[in-house]
């Protein structure tokens, strides 16, 4: 009997010791994917803070002083191009006007008679200027009162749209004083700053002669409805930041941007014969990333990389590795550096393929 539980313990004891065997051994033989990076060319969309300004927007402010006596609009108001917006007193300044007119008849009488009296040699011929001199004089004045009048009404100089008013009727007003702004809503003018690196690529570029497209996207975070177009590049870099500012133009049928607005220009920057990895091949330690290489006897070396741009579910690698390069893609956490390792090649092209990722 004890001969019977000896002979079955040992057989437990082989089974188990044989089963762990072949699961350390299984455990040997898993196999980590591993692949190459890629080379191509790609682009990425990057985002810059903008401001949104009008096409055309400007302060409306009295150009005489005197009593505000109508205001035949209201605040938010699309209106066109000569419409009357404001109306000063015109009392005085039509006074004025008259009393002009007036010298001016006068000056006009004095100088037919002088004329007569000219030409029976009555008098000079310095009279003569004189009474000549003395009426384009009152009708300079004449002139000088009708402009103040025509000041006393203030019309719209552009189709636009107006702000919020800062006068109401009877208000006394000084010459020079906001009344109102008013703004051309139908382009808009978005400017962004662009870093020192990326406007010298873009200037080299062969393509700059070509009008670039950029999209804009809204506070809501949706894009805005049409594209823009890269007009101006201003004269200097600003000393503090290292950015130069750009100019995008925008159509804006639907008026649906208005002036002092805020959003991000979305702007694609190509890049030309770079190394792709995905994202995930990639690991970090101390802010600093780095990938493991495969060498030709399987072992996994940890090896810094330089990331140059970033896009959905990919690196583009500017430094630290090479097309030839096997990277280990899986098992990142489980793999220690210099560790020997068994691998499973796939195709690049078949690893960007199964990504939710944009390239091209």
């Amino acid at each position: 009997m004890k001969k019977n539980i000896l002979f079955v313990s040992l057989l437990t004891v082989l089974l188990y010791t044989s089963c762990e065997s072949k699961k350390q051994h299984k455990e040997k033989e898993v196999k980590f994917l591993v692949t190459n990076p890629i080379k191509k060319d790609t682009s990425i969309t990057k985002d810059y803070v903008s401001q949104i300004h009008s096409f055309k927007h400007i302060e409306l402010r009295a150009l005489e002083r005197g009593y505000l006596k109508n205001i035949s609009v209201d605040e938010g108001q699309n209106v066109t191009k000569g419409q009357a917006m404001f109306q000063i007193m015109p009392n005085i300044y039509q006074a004025d006007l008259d009393k002009a007119k007036a010298e001016s008849k006068v000056a006009e009488i004095e100088l037919q008679n002088t004329k007569l009296l000219a030409d029976g040699n009555v008098v000079s011929q310095n009279e003569l200027a004189m009474s000549k001199a003395k009426l384009a004089k009152a009708n300079a004045e004449v002139s000088l009162a009708q402009t103040h009048l025509g000041f006393t009404r203030i019309t719209a100089p552009f189709d636009g749209i107006m702000d919020h008013l800062h006068v109401r009727e009877g208000s006394l007003l000084d010459e020079g004083e906001l009344l109102t702004t008013l703004s051309d809503n139908s382009k808009m003018r978005v400017y962004f700053n662009v870093p020192e690196a990326e406007y010298l690529d873009y200037i080299i570029s062969k393509n700059k002669e070509k009008k670039k497209e950029v999209a804009l996207l809204m506070a809501n975070n949706k894009e805005f409805n049409q594209k823009g177009i890269v007009e101006v590049i201003e004269g200097e870099f600003n000393s503090n930041t290292g950015n130069i500012a750009f100019r995008a133009m925008f159509p804006n049928p639907d008026g649906i941007l208005r002036h002092g607005e805020t959003g991000s220009i979305l702007m694609k920057v190509p890049f030309k014969d770079v190394i792709i990895i995905p994202q995930k091949a990639t690991f970090e330690i101390l802010d600093k990333r780095y990938v493991f290489v495969i060498d030709k006897n399987n072992v996994a070396k940890q090896r810094e990389i330089t990331v140059g741009a970033e896009l959905p579910h990919l690196f583009i690698v500017s430094k630290g590795l090479s097309e030839k390069d096997i990277v280990l893609l899986e098992g990142i956490r489980v793999v220690k550096n210099n560790e020997k390792i068994h691998t499973k090649y796939e195709a690049p092209e078949k690893i960007l393929s199964e990504l939710d990722m944009y390239a091209e």
